[in-house]
């Protein structure tokens, strides 16, 4: 397991203060698996003010499509081959299809009340919203569709994470098409099993859990870490779950845990005025036995809050090339006392 991290400095001369000589440390990474590069800078501190939620949210329930009183009125509904009542609900949850779908069986799950502040994302609701969306997957694979291969869940929330809507909701859908970063690792993860005669996800758990540079605890079988090379400004956390290839493969007690280290991240998060974030499944099909499930939770915010600058450039929108503002071993030290 190989940990690459090529190191530069930058040299600069700071007119206020008598052009003394300043000299500023970076770093690029190399994924181990994919060879994807990362950026590690210090172009900011891991702080941000948080705004004023009231005003965030006010008047958004009045024309929120997902909220009790309008999503059975509003939302489109599956054909019968795939889901015959139409839609899938449970309490105050509800899977649809996704108005704008990127993929042929695209849904939505949404759950809870219109607003959630991100410390309140318990562990038992965001158990139930993964157990609900498992429930979907499984009438797919049991329908024998044939985009019933990856099963994924996206989790943008709050608007700085790319959602454009207030209300807690998953994107939720299953492809025979693999996105871009997954495809990469799937590759990679064959080949490297091909090579050394060993699952990546389990050499590269065992590798942090030893360093302990990275690695933050374990939750039942799964393993949580902060990313060598994160794509998110304020790093990255990965959970490993052991002997899961798949979503499918995903007990009940897995999903819970799961969502208890999401709160636990959260919880850390939040001290940094966080209030956003992405997450990602990444899951093999159910033959890839070189492939472990994960997931990758990664933090949203602002380069300049009052201006509303978003946290990507053009670096990562067209080189896809990362920043993180903060070595990440340093924002695991921040991190592991959650755990």
């Amino acid at each position: 397991m190989e940990f690459e991290a090529l190191k530069k400095e930058t040299v600069m001369l700071i007119p206020n203060e008598d052009m003394a000589e300043r000299r500023i440390a970076s770093e690029v990474r190399r994924d181990p698996l994919t060879g994807r590069t990362a950026r590690i800078c210090h172009f900011m501190k891991l702080q941000w003010e948080k705004p004023d939620f009231d005003a965030l949210i006010a008047g958004t329930e009045t024309w929120c499509p997902f909220c009790p009183d309008k999503v059975l009125k509003v939302t489109p509904c599956f054909p019968a081959d795939i889901i015959p009542e139409g839609r899938l609900q449970k309490e105050d949850m509800v899977i649809f299809p996704n108005i704008a779908p990127y993929d042929s069986i695209g849904a939505v799950a949404t759950f809870g009340p219109h607003y959630i502040p991100m410390t309140d994302l318990t562990p038992e609701l965001v158990a139930a919203a993964f157990r609900f969306a498992q429930d979907f997957f499984r009438r797919l694979e049991r329908s024998g569709h044939p985009e019933s291969v990856y099963h994924i869940i996206n989790w943008n929330y709050m608007p700085p994470a790319g959602s454009s809507l207030i209300h807690p909701h998953l994107q939720v859908f299953s492809s025979s098409s693999a996105p871009n970063l997954l495809r990469q690792e799937l590759e990679a993860s064959r080949k490297y099993a091909e090579d050394h005669g060993a699952t990546f996800w389990e050499d590269l758990v065992g590798a942090e859990k030893k360093s302990g540079q990275r690695y933050l605890g374990q939750i039942g079988r799964t393993h949580w870490m902060t990313t060598f090379a994160p794509m998110g400004v304020a790093g990255d956390v990965l959970a490993v779950v052991e002997d899961a290839r798949c979503t499918l493969d995903l007990t009940d007690q897995d999903l819970m845990n799961l969502a208890r280290g999401i709160a636990r991240v959260i919880a850390e998060y939040d001290q940094m005025g966080i209030y956003s974030f992405n997450m990602n499944f990444f899951t093999g099909a159910a033959t890839d036995g070189h492939f472990r499930f994960h997931l990758i939770f990664s933090p949203r915010a602002f380069f300049n809050q009052k201006l509303g600058t978003p946290d990507v450039g053009a670096l990562r929108n067209l080189f896809n090339e990362t920043l993180c503002m903060a070595f990440p071993e340093d924002i695991a030290a921040g991190l592991k006392k959650g755990f």
